[in-house]
């Protein structure tokens, strides 16, 4: 097992990311020895460095071990039993010790052999790590939501298309064969004039103890915390069932659920969606306790094209669900001038259930075909090439919850450009899509 030196921000402040990587690595294996960068060779695998391997993150890394064509060789965590026991995961499916444990994800970005990089770390984490990453060459699967801030994503974005890498967001119904036959027949008119889409997800949750108490030994509290405020550890603060939750750390479901359906609307309405739009609505923040994100929200979004989006925290509106027979937490309804369509991760109903039976024609227009995001991801960086959810989308995805919190929070409505990224003359509202950063942190 590798326990490489934890560095302090003091540390890292002074030291260069170089001088990190060539302590805890002296000897470097090139991505050409496992049949990379165009030679030949009996391996040929993508060469993949696994951050945050927590819950998603431990699901994601499983999934990524069951590719043929990746090899996992290194995983990251601020917390030591979760990287030990991904450690073992991988080294037991390999049947070797080849893997690596790191606290520093600077561990990880910075070997030369490593390709791609798995992030699926804290929200508050995701552009960081994304950048860290892409700035040294390497293609990049990120979980959803893409940050906590819009000046992030576009920094990301920038980043990536200037470094010329690949970006998957991890919006895996676009993975799905259902969601792709919705969003195609809404392409191809087959409801008509598209008019209007339904929305809905899961809300936050309340509550969380405001009890201070000890760092868990198992903890590197002050890298968790990393880019957010320095706040007192409290009871549970770093759990999946409160971090969600908490504005430093995230949006709450609002972007945390909600851009899966809202990625999805995004594809269905294509350039529909690329206009300015008036945002407005109205939501429920906890009072007390150490959640502080939207528990519901019911928010409108009008394009100047005409489509209209309303956004709605679960449970979805009974006529909703009479109407679309979908009953479950989440949704995305496409209506028509001519009937509708809608989908979620259980099924996909129609106004005229032919239309699930129809079949594209040649010329019509075929969206990017994936079957599985993961193994998407690998075959992209493997061909150089865009995935299925690029990071385009991402930062256009991820922009629908941001300027929907932004509304709900300042009570009013709001215009935003879609083009420019920014809200029209409003100074109050422009500064919410920037965050502080704490040192030494930045993008």
């Amino acid at each position: 097992m590798n326990k490489p030196h934890t560095l302090t921000r003091r540390e890292f402040g002074r030291c260069t990311l170089a001088g990190a990587v060539a302590t805890a690595f002296p000897t470097i294996i090139p991505s050409s020895a496992l049949g990379l960068a165009g030679t030949t060779a009996p391996s040929n695998r993508v060469v993949v460095g696994c951050i945050g391997v927590g819950d998603r993150g431990g699901y994601l890394l499983e999934t990524m071990l069951q590719q043929k064509n990746a090899q996992v060789v290194a995983v990251c965590d601020v917390k030591k039993d979760r990287r030990e026991k991904a450690l073992a995961m991988v080294n037991d499916y390999y049947g070797n010790r080849d893997c690596a444990d790191y606290l520093e994800h600077e561990h990880i970005t910075g070997r030369e052999d490593i390709d791609a990089c798995v992030i699926a770390s804290c929200d508050h984490w995701h552009a960081l790590h994304s950048l860290a990453a892409t700035k040294a060459g390497k293609g990049v699967y990120c979980e959803k939501p893409l940050s906590v801030s819009l000046e992030q994503n576009r920094a990301l974005c920038a980043e990536v298309r200037r470094k010329k890498t690949v970006f998957q967001f991890g919006t895996q119904q676009r993975s799905d064969a259902k969601f792709l036959q919705a969003c195609e027949l809404v392409r191809n008119r087959r409801i008509g004039d598209l008019k209007a889409i339904n929305v809905w997800s899961p809300a936050s949750s309340s509550g969380g103890s405001l009890e201070q108490v000890p760092v868990p030994g198992n903890l590197d509290y002050e890298r968790w915390l990393g880019p957010a405020p320095f706040t007192p550890y409290t009871k549970d603060r770093d759990s999946n069932a409160w971090w969600w939750f908490i504005e430093d750390y995230a949006l709450g479901f609002i972007a945390g659920w909600g851009i899966h359906p809202l990625d999805i609307a995004l594809w269905g309405a294509g350039a529909l969606m690329h206009t300015s739009v008036i945002v407005e609505g109205t939501g429920v923040f906890p009072k007390e306790g150490l959640c502080n994100t939207a528990t519901s929200w019911k928010i409108t979004l009008r394009y100047s094209g005409g489509l209209e989006i309303d956004y709605r925290s679960e449970p979805a509106p009974k006529e909703w669900v009479e109407r679309y027979g979908l009953t479950d937490s989440h949704g995305t309804a496409f209506e028509g001038t001519d009937g509708w369509v809608a989908v979620n991760r259980n099924t996909i109903s129609a106004s005229d259930t032919g239309l699930l039976n129809d079949t594209l024609k040649e010329g019509e227009i075929h969206l990017y075909k994936s079957t599985h995001h993961i193994k998407n991801f690998v075959e992209s960086v493997r061909d150089k090439k865009d995935p299925v959810s690029p990071i385009e989308e991402a930062v256009n995805g991820d922009a629908l919850c941001h300027i929907s919190d932004i509304a709900i929070r300042l009570k009013r409505p709001l215009q935003y450009d879609t083009v420019s990224e920014c809200f029209i003359n409003d100074e109050e509202a422009n500064a919410r899509l920037t965050r502080p950063i704490r040192e030494p942190w930045g993008v």
